[in-house]
């Protein structure tokens, strides 16, 4: 039966991998390294864990658990009528932000994240599906999940590369599964893009993220037109 907040049906296994593997091929502003990508439901639920390489040792060890944390951050602190991205919440987190210790808050069940048998990792089996990881990220590459009705029902969080890359991939992964009906936003287009605009050290809009490289920036400000959010 579905839950009052679990209120979508969220791709598959197979269609996360396919989606991530042909963006991962495109030039996303980063290192074009293979990646990992994580699935969560409104619940924050994990129901889809998988990587771009042929085998999970081709992406970073590290940037699973990290995946997972950016879908758990993006479903977390996103809603119905608002999306923030993980990219948004950088320079709020910062101290003397207005959502300072935010990345502390909801830390990661280290049993979800570690356990099971690590040859199910990145498949249908991953040990991390079923289960509510949580922990928080504040860096690019975590976005919330908008069906085609408006409704929020999940997010997907993207890791492997440099943070700009990460959020770019997420972007364009969101797109290709059709779940980019976004609301609004923090942007100054009004959605859940990445914002550039830090200045010695400070956000003008407070939701700021760090430039990565000029091609990252590139990418992430012709969305709008190459990568567009839709409306439901």
């Amino acid at each position: 039966m579905t839950t009052e907040l679990n209120m979508g049906t969220l791709p598959s296994h197979a269609e996360l991998k396919q989606a991530l593997t042909a963006v991962v091929q495109e030039k996303n502003g980063g290192f074009g390294l293979n990646m990992w990508a994580t699935l969560v439901d409104r619940d924050g639920v994990v129901k889809a864990v998988a990587f771009s390489g042929d085998n999970r040792g081709e992406q970073w060890p590290g940037s699973r658990v990290i995946s997972a944390q950016k879908a758990n951050t993006a479903n977390a602190f996103s809603l119905p009528g608002l999306s923030l991205s993980t990219a948004n919440l950088f320079s709020a987190v910062q101290p003397g932000g207005s959502l300072y210790g935010l990345q502390h808050s909801n830390p990661v069940d280290t049993n979800a994240a570690y356990g099971g048998d690590s040859n199910h990792i990145g498949t249908e089996q991953d040990p991390m599906v079923g289960k509510k990881v949580g922990g928080v990220n504040v860096f690019g590459g975590g976005l919330a999940l908008y069906n085609a009705d408006g409704v929020l029902v999940g997010a997907i969080g993207v890791s492997g590369d440099s943070s700009c890359a990460d959020h770019n991939i997420a972007w364009k992964v969101r797109h290709q599964l059709n779940l980019n009906y976004v609301p609004a936003g923090v942007s100054p287009n009004q959605d859940d893009n990445i914002v550039y605009d830090i200045t010695d050290g400070t956000s003008a809009s407070g939701w700021g993220h760090p430039v990565c490289a000029p091609e990252a920036v590139e990418i992430a400000e012709n969305f709008s037109s190459t990568h567009p959010i839709k409306k439901s």
